[in-house]
């Protein structure tokens, strides 16, 4: 263990007094000599005091770490974080006495691990006469055969007067909705759509912010019988289109703009350009709304009166949500949640998130992503609050917001939380209430995670990496368990998991493999064959294999790393999407002849960048930022503002199989060797 000496600590820019104050306090002879004990002595003493303090004490202490164990950690739990756990109580109930034993028990058992889940949040349903029938096989199980629910019954068993919702904007005070207010709203959602004709099975979508209203809407949809449409309010007009015609949109619900500090974003005259059904149009305060087609609705039209509704009582696999996760195909997949997907949702965030009753989650999202629902659902079926803020996460009035909202556990995405660290505008807050952090979306980069620690005096950050087609995560992490920056520390339970390398062999590095079943694989695509996509030409073993497509290796200590994807997805912004979705956007730029969108993964981990190849006779003559710049301000109008090019590459040829395909890990090869 090597301490720093004053001069490197006046070097970051401390004052020679506070530099002499920490070397004096933390000296070699006054801590233990376990470097992981030693760091959470040190981590308290230094709060308070810049970043670069804290990286550069992490770094030294962790010098000599033996790498050939678990990887140095960033927080340790107490033994009041660990007996405080949910997934204490379950292990103490079955008498297993680690973590890895638990999970074990619960991939053996499905059966008892799904009965005990929906047993402990309380799910309302009636008729179950089988968790799990695996009579047509893993591939295709039938969960909760004989039982008859509605998923948002069992999202409003919380007290009427406890807060369902805190929200709050940029510069505004904080705001509560209370459950009683939320099903109430709910309530007059369902009423609304079946007075103005909308059926049992009927999909109806949703193009808008994460607001009361947004929630309020999701939740009366599925209560009523139909289906949600989730839309995300970033997506062009096309991609809009797209999925209105996958889904085969009755209606949307959208709202007038979307105000981003001193901007306001069109959004309901975006919509109209994608040829939308009858739209349910939500007004924005001190804003001009424009003009409703002859069949639209205001808001205040189509809001019953009427706040009492019984929720409609359906199959477990009756769908309530088509949600959008790209492939390698130019049309994104239509993947299906039904009644049973937020069980997994809802088990996610009690076991690894560790949600308890009365907590305050934020998770800056929308409901085109799948952490819009996951937060909504998890978040009230665990008799939690949901925290909104009605602006971008960017800059200190976010964090004011977690500050004042109380929030417990604060969901990020790596990219933002690198805003954060870059701006330096967390530094001086109070984040005390936190208990957890959880990291998605984008592969994570180590020393901002860390950051992202220090800004709540190191409590933990829960990996948590899946997919919509899961419904929720299968590589993530548990608090009863120590975390070390951007590494995830456990496989979730109730799914497990197998890296095989390119020969199909177990490795400790490579394509991470699930193995079915689990309540929440999706079993369906609405456009695409499930199992050519999913199962087709898996490793084959004593278990069936499901493709999933992520980079995995696995590090001493049972712990695990994210290295981006093996095929051609890619996350960008959180989003993922497919190489195919950029090429055909680039394609209509004139001079291109051919090209190819590769995603490449940052030196010291982090987000995707974006790099595209082109070959062209006549793009020469522009300069490589010129380029940039016209391939983004295509990729902003046609696809989502928030791809970011970080490169473009002019080449004669792009790299071939014998068959013709464009060999992209070739290319990502010669990029780094550029």
């Amino acid at each position: 263990m090597r301490l720093p000496a004053a001069q490197q600590l006046t070097a970051l820019g401390l004052g020679e007094q506070t530099a002499q104050r920490l070397t004096q306090q933390i000296r070699e002879d006054n801590l233990p000599p376990n470097n992981g004990e030693a760091w959470r002595i040190v981590s308290r003493l230094i709060h308070g005091q810049p970043f670069k303090v804290h990286h550069l004490y992490y770094q030294q202490i962790f010098a000599d770490w033996d790498r050939s164990s678990d990887p140095p950690p960033a927080w340790i739990p107490s033994e009041q974080d660990i007996q405080g756990a949910n997934v204490t109580l379950l292990m103490t109930e079955l008498g297993l006495n680690t973590y890895e034993k638990l999970h074990e028990w619960s991939i053996r058992n499905p059966q008892l691990y799904w009965e005990h889940v929906i047993t402990s949040l309380g799910v309302r349903m009636v008729d179950l006469s089988t968790i799990m029938d695996a009579s047509r096989g893993v591939e295709q199980p039938i969960w909760l055969k004989g039982a008859k629910l509605n998923i948002v019954e069992s999202c409003f068993q919380a007290p009427g007067d406890s807060p369902a919702i805190i929200y709050g904007g940029k510069g505004s005070g904080l705001k509560t909705v209370t459950v009683a207010e939320l099903h109430s709203l709910a309530n007059r959602v369902s009423n609304g759509l079946i007075a103005n004709g909308l059926q049992f099975g009927d999909a109806i979508a949703i193009d808008m912010p994460m607001t009361v209203e947004a929630v309020a809407i999701y939740l009366g949809i599925i209560q009523t019988g139909c289906v949600v449409i989730s839309i995300a309010d970033s997506f062009a007009p096309k991609e809009i289109a797209t999925r209105l015609r996958i889904g085969n949109a009755k209606a949307i619900f959208t709202q007038a703009c979307i105000v981003r500090g001193e901007k306001t974003l069109p959004l309901f005259e975006k919509v109209l350009q994608a040829d939308p059904p009858r739209a349910i149009v939500i007004p924005v305060e001190k804003v001009k709304s424009p003009p409703l087609r002859k069949d639209d609705l205001s808001w205040h039209e189509f809001l019953s009166s009427n706040d009492q509704f019984e929720a409609v009582i359906c199959s477990p696999d009756h769908f309530i949500n088509i949600l959008f996760s790209s492939g390698t195909t130019g049309e994104p997949k239509a993947i299906p949640w039904t009644h049973t997907t937020p069980i997994k949702c809802a088990a996610d965030a009690h076991f690894h998130q560790d949600v308890h009753a009365g907590d305050i989650l934020a998770w800056p999202t929308n409901l085109g992503w799948m952490m819009g629902p996951w937060l909504i659902l998890s978040a009230l079926i665990n008799r939690a609050t949901i925290a909104l803020y009605y602006d971008a996460p960017n800059d200190k009035d976010f964090g004011l917001f977690v500050q004042n909202a109380g929030v417990t556990m604060l969901g990020v995405v790596p990219s933002m939380v690198k805003t954060w660290r870059v701006n330096d505008c967390m530094f001086g807050l109070d984040w005390s209430a936190i208990k957890v952090f959880s990291s998605t979306g984008e592969v994570s980069n180590a020393d901002d995670m860390l950051y992202c620690m220090s800004i709540a005096n190191y409590r933990p950050v829960i990996e948590y990496c899946g997919g919509t087609e899961i419904g929720g995560g299968y590589l993530t992490g548990v608090i009863v368990k120590a975390a070390s920056p951007a590494t995830f520390n456990s496989l979730a339970l109730g799914i497990n998991g197998v890296i095989r390398d390119e020969n199909g062999h177990a490795s400790s590095n490579g394509e991470m493999f699930l193995v079915p079943p689990s309540i929440g694989l999706s079993c369906i695509l609405l456009n695409k064959d499930h199992h050519s996509i999913y199962f087709a030409d898996t490793p084959v073993g004593k278990d069936l294999l499901r493709r999933h497509g992520d980079q995995v290796e696995l590090l001493p200590g049972g712990y695990y790393r994210i290295h981006g994807r093996m095929d051609d997805t890619m996350n960008l912004g959180g989003i993922k999407v497919g190489n195919a979705e950029i090429e055909r956007v680039i394609l209509s730029l004139p001079g291109v002849l051919e090209t190819a969108a590769i995603a490449v993964s940052q030196k010291d981990g982090g987000p995707n960048q974006l790099v595209i190849y082109i070959v062209s006779n006549f793009l020469q003559k522009f300069s490589r930022e010129l380029l940039i710049s016209l391939i983004q301000e295509l990729i902003k109008n046609e696809l989502n503002p928030f791809f970011r090019v970080h490169d473009v590459v002019l080449v004669g040829e792009l790299p071939r199989t014998a068959s013709n395909k464009v060999m992209r890990r070739t290319l990502r090869n010669q990029y780094f060797q550029a």
